[in-house]
């Protein structure tokens, strides 16, 4: 989660995030960031397209993040700004990048009627789980990472979110689907998604498409506001 996108990092105090930042510039591509409105979705409407994203659609991505992290990946970009930067500067920054879980690479743009309607942003996990040093990593991002390394070599959905006047279409199905694509071409053994405890729209979604709980973690929120409790993992095997 930048989103996963999740989603980001803060907004005030945030002790232990602010002394970590470096580890926060390293990790913030982990936060899930799932759209619970997907879950309303009804049929796909005529002529969407699906196209990897490009560095020109930055803003685009940075747009759709933020509003499915509810405000997270905001929270993470004002503690990475640079001096003049905004937290939406911080956002495409980041989203032009050529490396990074965050990055334009990693994207799926999906268009509608010639402008971008959602996008999904995802990667491969490693086979084998990473150590966590818990010196170095946000405590935010500890119980992400816990989670992670419990879905060795799954293909790792990060972020999956639609603008809200195009929610309802089928976007998320069409997004998944391409999802299921590209963890089969790359030889996973399925695929996997983080999501926040209350958000009950993004888990029947996923559902739907046959993603089952394997696991949860309680959040460290620092500063964010959300009413989740937990993150929960779900995966699907291919």
């Amino acid at each position: 989660m930048d989103h996963r996108v999740k989603p980001g990092d803060d907004s005030g105090g945030g002790g232990k995030l602010r002394k970590n930042l470096e580890g926060l510039r390293r990790t913030t591509g982990r936060l899930p960031i799932k759209d619970h409105q997907e879950s309303e979705e009804k049929m796909t409407s005529p002529h969407p397209s699906l196209r990897p994203a490009t560095p020109e659609d930055a803003a685009a991505l940075v747009e759709l993040i933020n509003f499915a992290g509810e405000g997270l990946p905001a929270y993470l970009w004002e503690r990475m700004a640079e001096p003049g930067e905004t937290v939406w500067d911080v956002g495409r920054r980041r989203a032009r990048r050529e490396e990074g879980a965050f990055s334009y690479r990693n994207a799926v743009v999906l268009e509608q009627d010639g402008a971008v309607a959602a996008c999904l942003i995802g990667y491969p996990l490693p086979d084998a789980p990473e150590p966590i040093d818990r010196d170095e990593m946000p405590a935010m991002f500890v119980p992400l990472q816990e989670l992670e390394n419990l879905a060795p070599a799954t293909w790792y959905v990060n972020v999956l979110a639609t603008y809200p006047e195009q929610r309802g279409r089928g976007h998320g199905a069409a997004l998944l689907a391409r999802a299921e694509e590209i963890a089969t071409a790359s030889g996973k053994q399925g695929l996997s998604i983080i999501v926040a405890g209350a958000n009950g729209g993004a888990r029947r979604l996923y559902e739907r498409h046959g993603y089952r709980e394997t696991a949860r973690r309680t959040m460290v929120k620092e500063d964010w506001q959300n009413p989740s409790e937990d993150w929960v993992l779900l995966v699907k095997p291919l």
